[in-house]
């Protein structure tokens, strides 16, 4: 278990483990507010895309990290950030991602990459719902 994920998680194999650093950076920027965090765990050509009121938005990774201040959540200690699964082909992976984060629940879904660097998050898609 994580300092930033709240449950138990299923044992991984090796590989696995490896697609989990970037998902833990992710996890820290959360928990922080920090975009440092964020440009760890993604690729510079990520885009953060979703439905938002029936909008189609992509964010590219810059315009993603202006959303984190450094200052964390009022409620941080009660949120919870978990991986549902993990699958992995190759050099390339995917994973789901539950955050409840107060009101809203989130469900990410990432697309990763193992580069040079290690693994990377090279896009994500996700929903929020309320909690």
């Amino acid at each position: 278990m994580s300092a930033t994920a709240t449950s138990s998680q299923p044992a991984y194999s090796t590989e696995q483990s490896e697609v989990l650093k970037p998902i833990e950076q992710y996890f820290l920027g959360h928990a922080r507010d920090d975009a440092a965090h964020m440009r760890q765990a993604f690729l510079p050509t990520a885009h953060i895309e979703s439905m938002r009121d029936g909008v189609f938005t992509s964010w590219p990774l810059d315009v993603y990290c202006e959303r984190f201040k450094g200052t964390p959540a009022a409620d941080e200690a009660n949120r919870r950030r978990t991986v549902d699964w993990i699958d992995i082909g190759g050099l390339s992976a995917a994973a789901k991602i539950t955050l409840v984060h107060g009101p809203v629940t989130f469900t990410d879904y990432f697309v990763l990459l193992k580069t040079a660097d290690g693994w990377k998050i090279a896009n994500k898609a996700f929903h929020g719902r309320p909690s």
